[in-house]
């Protein structure tokens, strides 16, 4: 790249101060320093706004914006889109990490790819004390409004580095709680305007810990649930949606069931594959970097 491009990344937070000076300094450490860090604080009680204004104040590239109130990731998400200054935008959140060089590669990508909106990658997971728990390798294909349908998807929503001015075509659903990727991703493709690319490396660090409980995964399979009731007509035939429906149940009452035997943790190891020596080593030497960007 011959022009000097900046990037917007934004990292709405709650109640996050167990992470969220790391998941700051995975920005500091970023090989490609050409942006600003929206950090948006959703009526946080513990001491994650003073965190957010001790680095906003030893970097001027960084800006806070609070306004005390609790609004829920959605309408953060779309407060990103409004201000941010920049053609791109990232999105992270608020208890993940990133590789040093996940934005340098994700723009280039974009920046070779006009036809795209889009870019995201394949992540490690990590747990509460940043271990390295598991790999997910990102597949590269295109996703249709019949496959999104499905349930299944390639997009790694944190790990998102998109074009401002999709963003402004495809906003989200301020009411939902929770699984606002999903109802995205299918609007946008439904629309003819989901175009992108998958990364299939490892660039995104995705802390499962914190993720996967029983009240999100049931508050995510009913979200889906009723999106896809409410969506499916002309995509796919009542017949196939009745059947994606009741895959969504039983995957409710094998989590419901899970939880009850204290058994959730097995979510996290299908969801994930093992980690190589490479994998570790690579972790490893970035999360140094991330160590010493700390003020």
């Amino acid at each position: 790249m011959n022009k000097t491009i900046f990037i917007s990344i934004g990292i709405p937070f709650y109640n996050a101060e167990s992470y969220l000076e790391d998941a700051i300094c995975s920005v500091l450490a970023q090989t490609y320093s050409y942006w600003e860090l929206i950090l948006i604080d959703d009526g946080s009680t513990d001491r994650s706004l003073e965190i957010a204004n001790q680095y906003a104040a030893a970097d001027e590239r960084i800006r806070v914006v609070s306004d005390g109130k609790n609004k829920r990731l959605a309408t953060r998400l779309n407060q990103i889109i409004r201000e941010s200054k920049y053609e791109y935008i990232a999105r992270m959140d608020a208890d993940d990490l990133m590789s040093n060089n996940r934005l340098k590669l994700q723009l280039q990508v974009l920046e070779k790819n006009k036809r795209i909106d889009l870019v995201t990658t394949g992540c490690l997971t990590i747990g509460k004390d940043n271990e390295l728990t598991g790999v997910r390798r990102g597949k590269n294909y295109q996703m249709s409004a019949a496959t999104i349908l499905e349930g299944g998807t390639n997009l790694l929503h944190a790990s998102l580095l998109a074009r401002k001015s999709w963003y402004l075509r495809n906003q989200y659903n301020e009411k939902r709680v929770i699984a606002q990727d999903f109802e995205l991703w299918l609007q946008a493709a439904k629309n003819n305007d989901l175009k992108y690319i998958v990364i299939e490396d490892p660039l995104y660090w995705y802390r499962v810990t914190e993720n996967v409980t029983i009240e999100k995964l049931h508050k995510g399979y009913s979200t889906q649930i009723e999106v896809i009731s409410n969506n499916y007509d002309g995509v796919i035939t009542k017949k196939k949606n009745k059947q994606i429906v009741r895959k969504f149940k039983v995957k409710k009452a094998i989590a419901k069931t899970l939880s009850k035997l204290r058994l959730l943790k097995i979510l996290l190891h299908l969801r994930s594959g093992k980690y190589d020596q490479q994998d570790l080593m690579y972790y490893k030497e970035n999360i140094i970097k991330i160590k010493e960007a700390r003020i």
